[in-house]
Formats: structure tokens, sequence, C-alpha cells
């Protein structure tokens, strides 16, 4: 995403008011053995997305080093959100798929979901043939897919243990007359897919309804027009490809406040709305969450905040605004968040920075508590909030931390009977290791102090600090985390942790791994 409205508008934090945490009054024990199942998530919970812009090539949010080098001189280009500032923008040559070191790194956060879609999806032409690429896009398109790069992406997702997440074109170039979508463009994507031995596991109908002008769609679009064609689109899923989840609505900037002024003015639709027109039409709920807009949309989130709980705690509150709308209108189905980051448009450059670390742990723990199947970051490799530099693709410290949960964290969520302090968070999972080990993430937000917990038996140590929060490196266990040229990453080595008192030091991370905790719900993990 890229929170659409923000078109010269005064953009605001404003961080709500939130439920007060306690302070930490006695030193934590933890009994791993007997914590209790709370569920499930998917085993591909953590996954991420690459923009359908990436593909094909065109603009997206240009990197605060471009911006800072760079003249405010750039001209307007179709293929770039509507309504928004032409120079918060930068050209990108379609990605290079193949490559090796991206592969690599990719294939270690694996078995993953790719979400390929984003505003730009929306308007973008699928080319179903091999001839040249067209160099204008079709009437009523901004941009154009081509087979060959499609192919790339299915290719991408063998490659990597992947499966591919998407959404369908709904601009003016596939309507008819009366401005009812038609099912042709999705047709010939979906098919194609499946004729090169590819399939598409999940599709949204069209990235962020909520916001229908800067992502497409029809002038006059409302509720009642989204429920014809999402309705539409999914008896073409039932015919085309039965076995693909039909997520939605996929609605997005609710919950919470994050603009003000004349941003507020631009026209948008109430997931609840949608929802009503719809009807229980989806296979899963899906929703999109963004904390805050970046500076480059007139953010304001600064370092100090972002190690705050009222930051930490923005998830909680739109999960449960989303939450209480599935059970309302999709009682029992399953919630995705199919994209999420720092903050909209890009990120801030604290998301490229250590700092951001505290907030994608922590978002993974709770939603994983709340029974949240599925958390897309966005970007694998784009612009300041990507988990990768999109030109190196050097690991940033919230890609070392995906990996770690990676290989550490199971399926199967527990309770670690340890409630918040306002500087200590902890979270438990089976391990991945079974018979019956469990893992814990343990954030101390404290910049000061460490934290003392008690553990009954010895655990391994994986513990992630920076030399300072603004650092875009991340160090384990006091050692520089890096990637080989060829993509190749280091032995993660854990330290030993005894039984007895376990010190997490200050603005630090832990993954604390118990293979002897002896869980009965963990056996067989």
């Amino acid at each position: 995403m890229r929170l659409q409205p923000i078109v010269a508008a005064a953009t605001l934090l404003a961080l709500s008011p939130l439920p007060v945490h306690a302070q930490q009054t006695q030193q934590p024990k933890l009994n791993p053995a007997t914590m209790r199942k709370l569920g499930t998530v998917d085993p591909r919970y953590v996954s991420y997305n690459i923009e359908m812009v990436e593909v094909t090539g065109g603009r997206f949010w240009k990197p605060y080093a471009a911006t800072e080098s760079e003249p405010a001189t750039t001209p307007s280009n179709p293929n770039q959100q509507v309504g928004i500032n032409p120079n918060l923008f930068q050209y990108r040559p379609p990605i290079y798929l193949d490559n090796p070191r991206l592969r690599k790194l990719a294939t270690a956060l694996g078995p993953a979901y790719v979400r390929v879609s984003g505003t730009w999806a929306n308007t973008t032409y699928f080319q179903n043939d091999d001839n040249p690429p067209l160099q204008k896009p079709p009437a009523g398109f901004n941009g154009v897919l081509t087979r060959a790069e499609w192919k790339g992406v299915v290719d991408f997702a063998h490659a990597v243990d992947d499966k591919i997440v998407t959404s369908v074109a709904v601009s003016a170039g596939t309507r008819k007359a009366q401005g009812v979508w038609t099912a042709d463009q999705a047709a010939a994507l979906f098919n194609y897919t499946k004729s090169i031995g590819g399939s598409i596991a999940a599709s949204e109908f069209m990235n962020e309804p909520t916001f229908p002008g800067p992502g497409g769609a029809p002038p006059d679009y409302d509720a009642a027009a989204f429920a014809r064609d999402a309705k539409l689109f999914g008896a073409f899923l039932r015919q085309t490809s039965p076995q693909t989840t039909y997520l939605g609505p996929g609605g997005v900037g609710e919950g919470v406040s994050l603009t003000a002024g004349a941003g507020r003015q631009m026209k948008r639709l109430a997931t609840e709305d949608l929802l009503k027109a719809t009807g229980p039409i989806f296979d899963a709920f899906s929703y999109h969450f963004y904390g805050a807009v970046s500076h480059r949309c007139m953010g304001k989130l600064t370092v100090d905040e972002a190690m705050t709980p009222e930051w930490l705690d923005r998830t909680d509150t739109v999960e449960a605004f989303y939450a209480d709308l599935r059970d309302k209108y999709v009682p029992g189905k399953p919630m995705w968040l199919n994209e999420t980051a720092e903050a909209a448009c890009g990120g801030d450059k604290l998301a490229a920075q250590f700092v951001d670390v505290f907030r994608y742990l922590n978002q993974l723990g709770t939603l994983a508590q709340k029974g949240v199947q599925v958390v897309m970051h966005n970007t694998l490799a784009a612009s300041d909030y990507g988990l990768l530099d999109e030109n190196t693709f050097t690991p940033r410290p919230d890609y070392w931390a995906a990996l770690l949960w990676k290989r550490n964290l199971g399926s199967v969520v527990l309770d670690p009977s340890v409630p918040h302090s306002d500087t200590l968070r902890i979270y438990a999972h089976c391990a991945t290791t079974g018979k019956g080990g469990v893992a814990l993430v343990l954030l101390n937000t404290d910049r000061e102090r460490a934290q003392t917990l008690t553990i009954p038996v010895g655990a391994e140590d994986y513990t992630l600090t920076a030399a300072s929060l603004t650092s875009e490196t991340a160090l384990l266990n006091g050692t520089e985390l890096t990637a080989n040229p060829d993509g190749t990453l280091p032995a993660l080595k854990p330290h030993p942790a005894p039984p007895g008192n376990f010190q997490l030091p200050p603005a630090s991370v832990a993954f604390l791994i118990f293979p002897a905790a002896g869980n009965e719900s963990c056996r067989g993990q």
C-alpha cells in the first residue's frame, strides 16, 4: 500500500490512547513445560510481498537516499498512484527474480506466501502473448505485465518454496460499457499460470477497496459496485480455480487514525459497508495494516516513539477492529494480514534499522496469539521497508528477525503466562525441533536497563542487539550478521543459557529455545 489519502495533507501519527501496561514488579519466572496451547497459525505464517510494479517495472516509492541526492523535478507518469506527488516515486526496471543471491535469501524464509499485488495491480494489463512487450498499455490500464514477467514469478515461487497470492485488475479496461467488471483479464492470468505448471494459492479481488479512487476503480465506485464485482470474481474463482482461497475484502486505513486535514476528503469506503453489501462470500477475511505513514508522506514517527507500548499496541487495536467485523459478517473465517510494515508510503528510514525489529516481532507474536493465520511483510526488497536492500539485497535487521522466527518457532502458539510490562514482552510457540520443545521470543524495549528472568531448564540463546537503534545491521550474540556475496547465510549459533537467571540486555530481542522443555502440546512438532 502506500497510504493513498495523503495528497498534500498534513499527515499525523496521532497515537491513540491505549491501555496502560503494568510496570514489572517482580522477576518473571518462565515455565515452558506448562505453557498451554492457544491455537495454531499457517506454516507459512511469516510471508512477504513483491509489488506488482516491481515485476513489471514502474514507479514505486523512492528510497530516502535517492530523495536526498536527486532534484525534485520528476515528471508525472501513469504507472504510479493517482493523486500523489510524483517526486515521491522512482522508476525501477523489472526485478530480476532469477538473481541467485535473492533466491537464496528468499529460500531461507520459506516456506512462505509471496503476494504479488499492491495498488499498481489494480490497473495492470496482462499481455497474454509472446509478442514484444507493449510500449503503451491499452486504454483503461496503466501498466503491462508480460508472460515472461509472470513466468518469472511462478519460477521464483517454485524455486524458493513459496505459494502465490495476488489480486486482479479492476480498472476501466476490465469493464463493460455499463461499468460492470469482466473476468477476461483474470481468466488470462489464471489460465496462463496453470499452463506453465503454476497455481495461485489465494487471491483478493482488488487491492484495498476502501480507497477505490487511487486504486483505479471508476469515479463513482461504491460498496454496491464492489459487491457486484466481488461476487462476479468469486463465481469466476469457483469455476476456474476452485482451489484458490478467496480473500477479502482487504481493507486498510481503519481502526487507528493516520491522517488529518485534506487527506480525509478523499473518497473512502468502510469495510463494514463492503461486507454488508457482499455478504459472506469470502473464504478468509483479509486486511492490511500500517501504524503510520512515512515521513515522505508527512508522517511524524520518531525512534523514541517506536519503542513505546502505544506504538507496539497499534497492531492489536486494528486487529480488534477487523476481528469484530469478521465475527459479525463472516464468522468463523480465518484472518490474514496481507500487507503490513512499519509505515505506509515506502516506510521511514527507521524501517531499515534495528529499532523496527521490536515492532515486527511484537506484531508476529501478538497476532499469532489472536489467531491471525498469515502476516505478509511489505516488501521483500523494495524501498525503505524492504527486508532486503533493493540494490544489493543486503539483509536488514527485520530479515534476520524473520529468519530466526522461521527457524525456531513452529505453528503451535502457546500462552507464556507472563503479562506484558511497559518494557518486556514475551511470546511462545512450540519449537521447530519438536519433541516437546518450546521457543520463546523476548523483547526488552528498555534502552537503559537489562531484564532478568528465571528459567527452569537450560536453553539455547539467540540474542539480537545492535550498536544503536538506528543501525542498519544486527548482532547475534555480539557478532555482526552478514550474508555472503552469493546469498548463503552464516551459521546462526546460539549461546548456552543455563538454568537460573537469564539476563536480557537493554534494547534487545532474544529467541530462547528449550529443546527439552517437555511440553505435551509440542510433542510431534
